[in-house]
């Protein structure tokens, strides 16, 4: 297993956000997560990648027990083994495309162009590379964040709505490229969203309520 929480729980002085959260997920494996607004689903992804803390459980990635590790293993454990992509994007507007993509490459000390302009192209964004994100449409910077994100070819991709800015046509494109993408490399993917259409990709969706994770039941 890639991904293996259990009993995952966390709370805010003595407001539980969510509790008895477990979750495992194997490589090429495609969970998404629903629920209501403000139940816990960021924070949960963030858990997840070590980002933000928890009060119980244990969450293990790729076999690691991210208890035991302090801020720079966590860190290190992050830049070689996960992958992001949000909403927003973030990409860095003063670098070029193939710069922001090349950044997960540049922080574990690996520089392979030939890597980066290959990814462009499977995303779709071939002959891009050089542009600024600013000359870029919605769609094409969500596409690449998803080439950044898979480059270092991370064993976990962690999704936080990233067609919430984008229109239906463009949205089911960059879906199409993310799961294509993340199951080309093997990597096991994690997807918050509201979008019961991205939602439906999915091998699984999951509802995460205050009492954990469960099946999601479609009402039809």
């Amino acid at each position: 297993m890639i991904l293996v929480a259990e009993h995952l729980g966390k709370h805010y002085g003595d407001t539980p956000v969510f509790r008895h959260v477990s979750l495992r997920l194997a490589a090429g494996e495609f969970v998404a997560i629903i629920g209501e607004s403000g139940v816990g689903k960021s924070t949960l992804l963030n858990c997840l990648a070590g980002l933000d803390s928890w009060n119980y459980g244990t969450v293990r990635l790729d076999g690691l027990d991210l208890n035991t590790l302090n801020d720079d293993q966590l860190a290190q454990l992050r830049r070689e083994k996960t992958g992001f992509v949000f909403q927003a994007f973030h990409v860095l507007p003063h670098l070029s495309v193939a710069q922001n993509v090349a950044l997960p490459l540049m922080l574990l000390g690996q520089s392979d162009d030939a890597r980066v302009q290959a990814m462009l192209a499977e995303v779709g964004l071939d002959g891009l590379g050089e542009r600024l994100p600013q000359q870029l449409s919605g769609g094409q910077l969500q596409r690449v964040a998803i080439a950044r994100a898979l480059v270092h070819r991370p064993k976990l991709l962690l999704a936080d709505e990233p067609t919430g800015n984008l229109d239906p046509r463009t949205a089911e494109r960059v879906l199409d490229a993310l799961v294509s993408q993340t199951r080309a490399h093997g990597a096991a993917m994690v997807l918050v969203t509201h979008s019961a259409t991205a939602a439906a990709r999915a091998d699984r969706v999951l509802q995460l309520t205050a009492d954990g994770l469960m099946p999601h039941a479609d009402p039809d």
